[in-house]
């Protein structure tokens, strides 16, 4: 093979291919960026604005108006997320994906840990398939998944993280596609610690049950995520509030409470760190509730080299060089000598 028939096929495999995946994904259900999900959303979105200029609640002139209109879905990040959405594609195919599986054999896996049990216990009588115990097992799943990536979350917010994380935070504008703005480094870290979290859960789980036991699932996704993807999950990442008022927002997470996550407000830092439920909010203290009435909020990080984020390259390298500098910086601190006491 020469080497332009080299450079070729790994321009088919690392680019063209994984773009191309990326945008036939929009036509599953694997993903929350799913057409479905999409136009539920905005279905939902649609009733708002119908209900409330029904009762005189909004000055949208159109629906068009009422989810922002060209000033957001045309706003120059709102265009950097789209194309960020397919880059992201090829930085899975080339970074992601490698980096994972070089790990991944170092990770016990849910065969590792029913062995382990096993062999310490001892086998236990199979308990068979039914829909009660895929629908336990499917909701335990979600849980566990839901619960690490709310720590994963507030970790990627301290000072050592925060600069990776950032690149969600830079946008000043939210549509759909922004949910897609994660550094890849966010994404290995989030990766492998939910492959060994539910790694533990799932060994634990077949244990008990006495050999493996299947998902329930609706149209191939698991039916509490294709459930939670179909409440308007996509208006989180919009400037069309939704709230569920103060009760709910105690135990699920609405659109209004993550747009308060993306204010550059001081009063919301550090709030609202769940995905789908807000109960790890309640639980550790990070809990921000919303009501009906929107909040005036405005979206991005507010700092003086924002701008150094609203490139595709400065989205993938500037985390880097802002945490070498942080390092840097620490190192050449010069530590003064204390005054003897008298």
């Amino acid at each position: 093979m020469d080497a332009f028939s080299l450079v070729y096929q790994q321009l088919i495999e690392w680019v063209v291919e994984p773009v191309c995946e990326q945008f036939f994904s929009l036509f599953n259900l694997n993903g929350r960026l799913g057409a479905l999900f999409l136009c539920t959303s905005y279905g939902v979105a649609y009733g708002l604005y119908r209900s409330r200029k029904h009762r005189g609640l909004t000055q949208a002139r159109s629906f068009w108006q009422f989810i922002g209109g060209s000033r957001v879905y045309w706003h120059p990040s709102a265009l950097l997320d789209y194309r960020y959405y397919f880059v992201r594609a090829i930085l899975k195919v080339a970074l992601v994906l490698p980096i994972v599986h070089l790990v991944d054999p170092y990770i016990l896996r849910s065969g590792d840990y029913l062995a382990f049990f096993i062999n310490l216990w001892g086998a236990r009588p199979r308990l068979g398939e039914s829909l009660s115990l895929a629908l336990l097992y499917g909701l335990g799943v979600f849980l566990v998944k839901d619960f690490i990536h709310y720590w994963a979350h507030r970790a990627f917010h301290s000072r050592w993280l925060w600069a990776f994380h950032k690149v969600h935070h830079s946008a000043p504008v939210l549509v759909p596609a922004t949910a897609s703005r994660v550094h890849f480094l966010e994404k290995i870290v989030e990766k492998l610690a939910v492959g060994a979290g539910l790694g533990l859960y799932v060994g634990g789980f077949w244990y008990v049950c006495g050999g493996e036991v299947s998902r329930y699932t609706l149209f191939g996704v698991t039916y509490l995520v294709f459930i939670f993807n179909g409440l308007a999950a996509n208006l989180r990442h919009t400037h069309v509030w939704l709230s569920f008022g103060p009760v709910m927002e105690h135990l699920l997470n609405s659109p209004a409470q993550h747009q308060i996550h993306h204010s550059d407000a001081p009063r919301h830092f550090n709030r609202n760190f769940g995905t789908n439920l807000s109960l790890w909010d309640w639980m550790f203290g990070t809990l921000h509730v919303t009501r009906s009435q929107p909040e005036s909020l405005r979206f991005g990080t507010g700092e003086p080299e924002h701008d150094r984020y609203q490139t595709v390259y400065g989205l993938i390298v500037t985390p880097f060089v802002e945490t070498v500098g942080k390092f840097r910086g620490r190192r050449g601190q010069r530590i003064e000598p204390q005054a003897p006491s008298p």
